[in-house]
């Protein structure tokens, strides 16, 4: 029984695949001035080389004598129509515009984007590496069979020493010679290819004419050994000529032990076998940078190779079934050899396509590790493959990568290495059927290449057939492999690529939300399943950062605009100048870590702009329903971009490719006592249009003083304890009910709850305050409270507070412009109600809970600070020359309470059905 490492066995492995990529990896083979290669030398020979391998003097037995030729044929064309699918896939990409030299990785990378197209490309050098030793292995292996000291073959020579080491020098002696070649330039290896492929034209040709000159014969067998380690008889196979029992008795399956490994052989074993020796589609395509016509010679050059192999094919299978019986077909399967009219011509052939493969599996692998080095994907780490000659071959790649082969060498491994190479590169062929569906897929209006003989269907046939055969092939490789990809994926979006590339995943994300926001309709919308939709206006990034990251806890799924008004005339300026801008706030998203679009736009002042922004930012049903502003006061800017350690001068420092640090891009905090670009009646104006157009206002005073644990992206579970505390009625309109009934109130409760389901948040106790005059009883507003809180399923501590000049009982009223005081009272009455809600709010602020849920037993005793604070916006005045009194008001009622926001509502954002 012979050994699981024999050569046999090793030949109906190999499947290797001819990967030429450009020299230079840009394009040019070698050089400005080296000539280009015509279809036939840069697409027909190596695709048929490759195609071929030596598997076509050795697999055919195999196959046959197994399968038998009906299920034989049906194998092969299952096989080439997986292999068709992805040879369409090839041809579209190509004919999409100007080819660039880097085949596969070329096609892959610069269509799905850096992160898969290096992943992918270093796999398929790993592949092109393990391909190479294959080669070298299964060459050094079928010349032992016939020369080596322990040949077991009937014609043996017997003349060279065999065991781990003799092999391993033979094996670096022919990687030394194939070394050199592929040293030398494209040239060398294209001529090289060239006399290949006529000495595997010429020792098929004899084989064919073998088939009809040559008569019956016996051919003796491999003797087996006995039990016991006796010998059997020896054994004979029949060469019976075109003989119709012969053919009837080969039509039909015989599966049977495989003598070489002593496993029994079924349908998915054989398949994967035949598979296996049809890959190698890629090769001509992987030329490109050689061609002449790229555009051309890939698809036309692909399917002649591709139809020529499946027609030898085809002729060799009934060749064999008209003519050898089943026992020399599964015991012989290099029967070739003892049919010939002279066997020398059929060695020649089957060495010939070894060291072809060889030679193209080296080449391709330093031109893909060039290629890799120069897009600089993996650092340093490739950085010495970059070296290049005069001429511009990159000969550091070729020893880099002869280096590695002679290591893979040492493993020795020659069928696990074999299987693994096919499932790399069944790998590679997904990933460009992969892109193409992805082209297809997003309709991009430059994908129309000029070969059409291709669909979506084809291309998602082919990337499903092919993870079909990894996992046939080999299901651990298939696996290993995948999980490799996705390792090496990780890895690249980790570090950063190139941007210039071109990203099919963004084509993609375009067309399907394109197309679900045109399904997105506002006349569905229902109350319970609002969320808030933010415009967050900013002059400034440097001091609003607290408050960007802030209204991204509030967002709660929903949309979150950053809006910023540049002051000019477009009609007095010589180009827009928001369009460069975006890169900066783009940049500010991603360093602050939030989710939110940009959207900038120019007008002659603040106010103008802002009702652009509230008018047109978003899109369908995706639209702001609530605008944050910073509060209006007089407290010096901060820079917030000097203390955030995201935007630390180390975070934020340049390197090769990446853009400038965000501190050059904004300009410096506005100086106290400067001008600024709102005035304080544009800046109530704004918050009355927002009313007007029924937009939801938050205003946000000293945001910087919230806790930075508070802000952070994790959870605030083992941070201090915090309250938020809610007051959902309006402490500037003290006539009328209890406030907290209003659509108003509600909206501040719901922002609160909102707040409080964000992780940084979830520590922190909610606290909701119901102020009582002096005439109401204690306990009976709590208690319907507390009944609407429970419809409502919130959480929170309800506080009731005595305030000799908060709300009377009453039944509510409706709140109308005009009403932020009571207008039976003067300024000094309005100015001293603030104060009194100013202080009352105050009091509150850091004390415990009397009896609340996880609250002290006093209420009296100290508690957790308040960590922000919800108060009820009143609605500004109708009359514009009352704004800055409203402002004032504001001012005095908001001041030294730390982080608050300001909030009016004016939707119903609450809702009690399921």
């Amino acid at each position: 029984m012979a050994s699981e490492s024999s050569p046999l066995l090793a030949y109906r492995l190999l499947g290797e695949e001819g990967t030429a990529l450009p020299l230079n990896g840009a394009g040019a083979p070698g050089g400005a001035s080296a000539r280009k290669l015509s279809t036939f030398l840069g697409v027909v020979v190596p695709t048929v080389l490759s195609m071929f391998s030596i598997v076509v003097f050795l697999r055919i037995g195999f196959v046959v004598g197994h399968a038998g030729l009906l299920q034989a044929l049906a194998m092969l064309l299952v096989a080439y129509f997986i292999l068709a699918l992805t040879v369409l896939s090839v041809c579209a990409i190509a004919t999409n515009g100007a080819v660039q030299g880097g085949g596969a990785y070329f096609m892959i990378s610069r269509t799905l984007g850096p992160e898969v197209g290096g992943s992918i490309g270093l796999m398929f050098y790993l592949a092109n590496v393990c391909g190479c030793a294959v080669s070298l292995l299964g060459l050094v292996e079928s010349v032992l069979d016939v020369f080596g000291a322990d040949a077991t073959g009937p014609s043996g020579l017997r003349v060279l020493p065999q065991g781990y080491g003799w092999n391993l020098l033979y094996g670096s002696l022919l990687l030394g010679l194939v070394g050199g070649v592929c040293t030398l330039g494209a040239g060398l290896y294209a001529r090289a290819s060239f006399l290949t492929f006529l000495l595997v034209s010429g020792s098929l040709a004899s084989v064919l004419i073998s088939f009809v000159a040559v008569g019956p014969r016996d051919i003796p067998l491999t003797p087996r050994p006995g039990p016991n380690g006796s010998s059997l008889p020896p054994r004979f196979g029949h060469f019976t000529g075109f003989n119709s029992s012969t053919l009837k008795d080969n039509l039909g399956a015989g599966y049977a032990e495989d003598y070489t490994t002593g496993a029994m052989m079924n349908f998915a074993s054989v398949f994967a076998v035949l598979f296996n020796g049809c890959t190698g589609i890629m090769a001509g395509a992987n030329m490109s940078g050689e061609l002449k016509d790229p555009s051309r010679a890939i698809p036309l050059g692909t399917i002649v190779a591709v139809a020529y192999t499946f027609f030898v094919y085809v002729l060799l299978f009934f060749l064999s079934s008209f003519t050898c019986d089943r026992t020399l077909l599964q015991e012989d399967y290099g029967f070739f050899r003892a049919i010939s009219l002279w066997p020398p011509l059929v060695l020649i052939g089957i060495y010939a396509t070894a060291l072809s493969a060889s030679m193209s599996s080296l080449i391709g692998a330093s031109r893909i590790l060039h290629a890799l080095a120069r897009d600089d994907l993996f650092g340093v780490i490739l950085a010495p493959a970059k070296v290049v000659s005069q001429g511009g071959n990159p000969w550091a790649a070729v020893l880099y990568s002869w280096g590695l082969v002679q290591l893979v060498l040492l493993a020795g491994k020659l069928n696990t290495l074999a299987a693994v190479v096919t499932v790399f590169y069944l790998v590679a062929y997904a990933a460009v059927d992969l892109s193409c569906l992805s082209l297809e897929w997003a309709s991009a209006p430059n994908f129309r290449p000029t070969f059409s003989l291709f669909s979506w269907h084809t291309c998602l046939l082919g990337v499903a057939s092919c993870l079909l055969m990894m996992f046939l092939i080999s299901p651990g490789a298939a696996g290993g492999s995948l999980l490799l990809m996705g390792l090496l994926a990780a890895l690249l979006t980790a570090r950063g690529g190139p941007s210039s590339w071109g990203y099919v995943s963004q084509a993609l994300l375009f067309h399907q939300v394109r197309k679900y926001l045109l399904r997105l309709d506002v006349r569905k919308d229902h109350v319970k399943f609002w969320r808030p939709q933010l415009l967050l206006l900013v002059g400034n990034p440097r001091g609003a950062l607290p408050l960007l990251r802030l209204a991204n806890q509030l967002k709660k799924g929903g949309l979150y605009v950053l809006g910023h008004v540049t002051l000019g005339d477009l009609d007095s300026l010589p180009s827009d100048p928001v369009q460069p801008q975006y890169g900066a706030w783009l940049s500010l998203v991603d360093r602050a870590q939030v989710k939110a679009f940009v959207d900038l736009t120019l007008s002659p002042s603040v106010r103008q702009g802002a009702q652009h922004l509230l008018r047109i930012s978003g899109l369908g049903g995706m639209k702001p329903n609530t605008l944050v502003l910073g509060f209006y006061d007089d407290a010096p800017p901060q820079d917030h971009f000097l203390t955030d350690p995201a935007f630390s001068e180390p975070a934020d420092s340049t390197r090769e490719g990446s853009s400038p640090a965000l501190s050059t891009l904004f300009p410096p905090p506005r100086a106290p006592g400067s001008p600024r670009a709102l005035s304080p009646q544009d800046y109530v104006a704004t918050v009355a249009d927002a009313l007007k157009m029924n937009k939801n206002v938050v205003l946000a005073r000293a945001s910087g003083a919230l806790p930075r644990e508070r802000l952070s992206r994790g959870s605030g579970g083992t941070s201090q304890l915090h309250h938020v505390d809610v007051w959902p009625l309006n402490l500037l309109r003290p006539r009328g009910g209890p406030g907290y009934v209003d659509v108003c109130g509600l909206f501040l409760l719901q922002m609160a709850t909102i707040l409080g389901m964000v992780p940084a948040w979830h520590s922190a106790r909610l606290r909701i305050f119901l102020c009582l005059g002096p005439r109401e009883a204690p306990g009976a507003a709590e208690g319907r409270l507390r009944a609407l809180l429970s419809q409502l399923r919130i959480r929170a501590e309800v506080q009731e507070v005595v305030w000799g000049e908060g709300a009377g009982a009453g039944e509510p009223e409706a709140e109308e412009e005009g009403d932020f005081v009571n207008s039976g009272r003067g300024d000094v009455e309005a100015e001293a109600l603030a104060r009194s809600a100013n202080a009352l709010v105050r009091a509150q602020q850091g004390r415990g809970t009397g009896g609340g849920p996880g609250g002290p037993e006093d209420g009296d005793t100290e508690g957790p600070t308040t960590a922000l604070t919800f108060l009820y916006l009143p609605r500004p005045p109708a009359d514009p020359a009352r704004y800055p009194r409203y402002l004032a008001l504001l001012e005095t009622l908001t001041r030294d309470l730390g982080p608050t926001l300001l909030v009016h509502g004016v939707t119903p954002v609450t809702c009690t059905d399921l």
